[in-house]
């Protein structure tokens, strides 16, 4: 770790003495945007809540504090809401930072009708927009500055957060990737309607994904989007397949890394292995060789509202150690302060 992180962790770890609460408000989304659940500091004590199957401590409505001036925006995954990652964004809020996680249309608890490359195409203009929300939040906005903004996301939003780090995808690659790794990145082009068994089922499988994929995944229009508002990135376990990685080559914003080694649903040496290679640049914040796609879903959701493909895709293998993840959440929240927050001159 260098002398930086170092630094940086001190003086996150004074801020956390300091503060009460961590705030939880819903804002309304802009221009039709679903809801944006923000996390803050806050002179309000924490109280058990619950959402969903989720029972976690936090203020809701509570009082906002000052902390450090700067946002970080976090992007879920497919399907995903806000708790699976509010361990980060407490972590976040701990340091100082405001947290703010918009709801992807169509691709969310609520509503996870149009997941892949249609809500690709949505999310990183939906990030823009949760900051203007938070923008115009009268108690929220006058305790930040909004010139150095930090973006979190995990899985498809890891996709999210390679587009806004300067890259570029067309549906035509994610289309072309999966004609030629049908089988050993299924889940990636699929998705949780099914899995291959390795049985007689499997070509039909394959026959008939690569059938609706060329129907609908034709277009070879690329996908971009500028947001220079945003300074740092961090992309976990990012589908990122469909990328041009020449295009991520020099990004725009600092960007980094969390990779697990044991990903079944995005297979590393075709998304997040890429991504590195492209990039000589990029920060691997975190490598997680033993770890599975869901590791970073933090706290992961109980077995129980699992179905058996998701558990199976998401639930962390066999000798994963899950007591380390407050330390990655550390490392995230590290970088963020590295490369958003002023430093010291040295002596």
């Amino acid at each position: 770790m260098t002398k930086h992180w170092i630094a940086a962790l001190i003086a996150l770890g004074l801020h956390a003495a300091s503060q009460a609460g961590t705030g939880l408000k819903e804002l309304p989304g802009v221009d039709g945007d679903g809801p944006v659940t923000v996390f803050y500091p806050s002179s309000t004590s924490d109280q058990p809540v619950q959402r969903g199957p989720f029972h976690m401590s936090l203020a809701p409505q509570g009082a906002p504090q000052p902390g450090n001036g700067r946002l970080v925006v976090v992007s879920h995954g497919s399907g995903g809401n806000p708790w699976v990652h509010s361990d980060l964004a407490r972590a976040l809020v701990a340091a100082g930072f405001v947290v703010a996680m918009p709801e992807h249309a169509g691709d969310n608890t609520r509503n996870p009708s149009t997941p892949g490359p249609e809500s690709w195409k949505r999310r990183p203009a939906e990030v823009s927009r949760a900051i203007d929300a938070v923008a115009q939040d009268t108690h929220l906005a006058p305790l930040l500055q909004l010139d150095k903004v930090g973006m979190y996301g995990m899985s498809a939003g890891g996709h999210t957060a390679l587009s806004l780090a300067g890259g570029r995808w067309s549906p035509a690659l994610f289309k072309q990737h999966c004609e030629a790794h049908i089988a050993e990145d299924f889940s990636s082009c699929v998705g949780l309607i099914t899995q291959l068994r390795g049985n007689f089922l499997d070509g039909l499988k394959k026959a008939v994904a690569l059938g609706v994929i060329r129907q609908r995944f034709d277009d070879a229009t690329w996908q971009a989007h500028e947001e220079p508002r945003i300074h740092a990135i961090v992309a976990g376990v990012p589908a990122a397949a469909d990328f041009d990685f020449p295009s991520l080559a020099h990004p725009k914003a600092a960007l980094g890394l969390v990779t697990a080694g044991q990903d079944r649903w995005l297979v590393p040496r075709f998304h997040s292995d890429k991504v590195l290679q492209a990039c000589q640049a990029c920060t691997v914040v975190a490598d997680l060789p033993q770890a599975g796609h869901g590791a970073l879903l933090s706290p992961p959701p109980p077995n129980q509202v699992l179905g058996r493909l998701e558990t199976e895709l998401l639930g962390d293998p066999p000798g994963f150690d899950r007591s380390q993840m407050p330390g990655v959440d550390a490392r995230i929240v590290a970088f963020m302060a590295q490369h958003l927050l002023p430093t010291a001159a040295p002596r």
